[in-house]
């Protein structure tokens, strides 16, 4: 028989009453069994005589808190709690494992609250800018039908999904954006190095400079202001921008309209789009999250204000008593394919497992989709690129032709 140990334990019993005492058991495990064949809801269980002296580790937590590092966080939650660990223990070697500052200091005040005998789900909606809330969301139905871990794992899946498919679109506009930081560097150096050489060699031969030409010269002369000018103005710009998007609904609902109807990457971002509607809406439906709550989560997290209305749209419809596959189809973003997934789960009450088969089609459409907007985009930056140092060539030779004009005129 192993020998067993003593553990000092706090519980909440079903009148809601807290107790503690300790209790003999060969595991931790063990001794949240007994205590829950006891009627109680252990809060926390240690060791007599120990700490918490087991090192269980999350890779990659250190700084501002992404959604790869969230999803590590509900897997290890998901492992401790399936394990039989205590909520408050998980979350105390959680946070004392944890290098995130941000997830650090929320994870110390959700222990604090799940004390103080708060619920988790609403303790994380306390940190809305640390748990999403689709995170929130799956929580809180997990602790409603008492299982927790299933809801962790299905959402650790869901935000490695997540975190893949906007790895793929990273990876796709790296190659435009280094070919262009590269062009804008280039025209640096020409006008900074090269430019005031041939306006040099201008003034020996003397002469008025073609239109072009001068415009290249009087960049080159006002290079040292107007750069970095333009730098302040592009990243001020884009602050009042992206304040302007989250202030004002119409300006976010036309901005994100443009975006879908641009020629090859609205196909993407459309296709990403949907994905990632099928996705949540099936991890939410999958872990009994009401269908009214889950259309609300999901237009606050598919960031997309054209979809976000959609799922308005669809939540009415659905307090009428009508399916959510009814008014689906009536809007040209969602293919008829996925309409038609949708009606079967519905009629067969697989929804949830349509909606995940719809994920995973359109998954793959991003990966096709991610190949073509590369493969599109590299002859355009070459061209681009040809054009840039085929212009800049050109102007500066434009004078050579008036002084070979003047020197056959002299003769």
């Amino acid at each position: 028989m192993p020998a067993t140990k003593t553990y000092n334990y706090r519980v909440i019993d079903a009148a809601g009453k807290r107790g503690k005492g300790t209790i003999e058991a060969p595991t931790e495990a063990a001794a949240v069994v007994q205590l829950r064949q006891q009627g109680g809801v252990p809060v926390s269980i240690t060791e007599t005589g120990s700490g918490l002296g087991r090192n269980i580790t999350i890779p990659g937590l250190g700084g501002r808190v992404k959604l790869k590092d969230l999803a590590i966080f509900s897997r290890q939650f998901a492992t401790m709690n399936s394990a039989g660990m205590s909520l408050l223990r998980s979350l105390s070697i959680l946070e004392e494992q944890t290098t995130r500052p941000a997830l650090k200091k929320a994870l110390g005040e959700i222990r604090t609250d799940v004390e103080a005998g708060t619920s988790l789900s609403t303790s994380m909606a306390r940190h809305d800018r640390v748990f999403p809330v689709l995170l929130v969301a799956m929580v809180r139905a997990g602790e409603a039908g008492g299982f927790l871990d299933a809801a962790l794992l299905r959402i650790a899946e869901n935000m490695e999904k997540d975190s893949t498919l906007r790895a793929k679109i990273k990876s796709a506009m790296t190659y435009p954006v280094l070919v262009l930081s590269f062009s804008l560097v280039m025209i640096a150096g020409v006008l900074i190095f090269i430019v005031p050489v041939f306006e040099n060699m201008f003034k020996q031969f003397g002469g008025s400079l073609p239109l072009p030409t001068q415009i290249i010269v009087t960049a080159s002369h006002t290079l040292v202001w107007t750069g970095p000018l333009t730098v302040v103005v592009a990243i001020v710009g884009t602050a009042l921008f992206r304040r302007g998007l989250r202030a004002s609904t119409g300006m976010r609902l036309g901005f994100d309209r443009v975006k879908l109807r641009m020629p090859v990457l609205g196909s993407l971002l459309k296709k990403m789009a949907i994905s990632r509607f099928a996705r949540n809406l099936g991890t939410l439906l999958g872990v009994g999250v009401p269908v009214l709550q889950a259309l609300d989560v999901v237009g606050a997290t598919i960031g997309n204000a054209v979809i976000a209305n959609v799922m308005t749209e669809l939540g009415a419809s659905v307090r009428e008593g009508r399916p959510i596959s009814a008014p689906l189809g009536r809007h040209k973003i969602f293919p008829e394919m996925v309409t038609q997934m949708i009606e079967v789960g519905e009629e067969s009450g697989q929804i949830s497992t349509m909606l995940d088969k719809v994920a995973d089609f359109y998954d793959r459409e991003v990966d096709s989709a991610a190949e073509s907007l590369t493969a599109a985009i590299e002859p355009i930056m070459v061209v681009l690129m040809g054009v840039i140092v085929g212009g800049m060539v050109v102007c500066l030779y434009l004078p050579m032709f008036t002084i070979y004009q003047n020197i056959q005129g002299a003769q």
